[in-house]
């Protein structure tokens, strides 16, 4: 599967090659926070650098189901709540709410049309920015995590790949043109139906700047990454990874499940898991 992933439709020479209009996004990404394990170890800075201890739950065999306790079965189990879905999209009649013959999981089904409403997670695509030992990050004008720190990053559009939605959003967010280098990794986030696909990339020129979405754009050397001040979950794994490949020496593909840890604060991103954890 890695193998198949580490071959999505990107290649080297992928990049960008006129400015993108600026355009403001039907709706701001919506995220929540999960726990990584994590333990410090002690950097060449006084600014501490962390090192993973993913864990792997007593589920986490290829073919066996989630354990009813397991923070997996939760997140599955939470995944949209169909109840919320009133009205049918393509009719516009009233829905009800049953499990349809042959299925296991409750729909909403229309009660005039009889089309089900079924639920599919959404994609976030994005950049890692590598620059001379530095990382490209934007400190974010909208909600949620206002004013936190972010990699460029937004909703794949219908139409785009998911290398061309990174870069796009790289050019709206950051001002800056890139060129796709590989995939980094892949996180999904089940309890809100989200995947994210973040990808190594180099920044053409040395031109960036803040757009609609974004307050400032810096590039941080790797001591100086604000881990306290970080929007998201997927962006503190994200970043703690690569660091923790560097330190290894060689950067390689990450696939994971972030899953929430029960009864924290959505705002506390490092309140999560990292669960299913592979690499080559």
């Amino acid at each position: 599967m890695l193998k198949a992933v580490q071959i999505l439709g990107w290649s080297s020479g992928l990049t960008i090659s006129q400015r993108l209009t600026k355009t403001r996004k039907s709706s701001s990404v919506s995220f929540i926070s999960s726990s990584l394990n994590l333990s410090s170890v002690t950097s060449s800075s006084p600014r501490r650098i962390f090192s993973f201890k993913p864990t792997r739950m007593s589920s986490s065999l290829p073919g066996s189901d989630p354990v009813a306790n397991s923070p997996t079965f939760v997140s599955v189990q939470s995944a949209g709540d169909v109840r919320k879905i009133k009205f049918c999209q393509w009719c516009g009649g009233p829905t009800k709410h049953e499990i349809p013959d042959g299925e296991e999981k409750l729909r909403a089904i229309c009660t005039h049309c009889g089309k089900i409403a079924y639920q599919n997670p959404k994609m976030v695509v994005g950049c890692l920015i590598e620059h001379e030992g530095k990382v490209l990050l934007c400190k974010r004008n909208i909600q949620p995590s206002h004013g936190l720190w972010t990699l460029p990053a937004g909703y794949l559009e219908v139409g785009e790949s998911a290398a061309q939605g990174a870069m796009r959003e790289t050019w709206e967010e950051a001002g800056a043109t890139v060129e796709v280098i590989s995939p980094f990794a892949q996180l999904d986030i089940p309890l809100i139906g989200q995947t994210y696909v973040i990808f190594l990339a180099k920044l053409k020129n040395l031109h960036f700047a803040p757009g609609p979405e974004s307050l400032e754009c810096r590039l941080f050397a790797l001591d100086e990454i604000p881990f306290d001040s970080l929007a998201f979950s997927s962006i503190y794994v994200t970043l703690n990874l690569y660091l923790e490949d560097l330190k290894k020496g060689k950067l390689k593909f990450h696939y994971g499940t972030i899953n929430k840890r029960p009864g924290s604060s959505p705002s506390d991103i490092r309140a999560f898991s990292l669960d299913y954890h592979l690499q080559p």
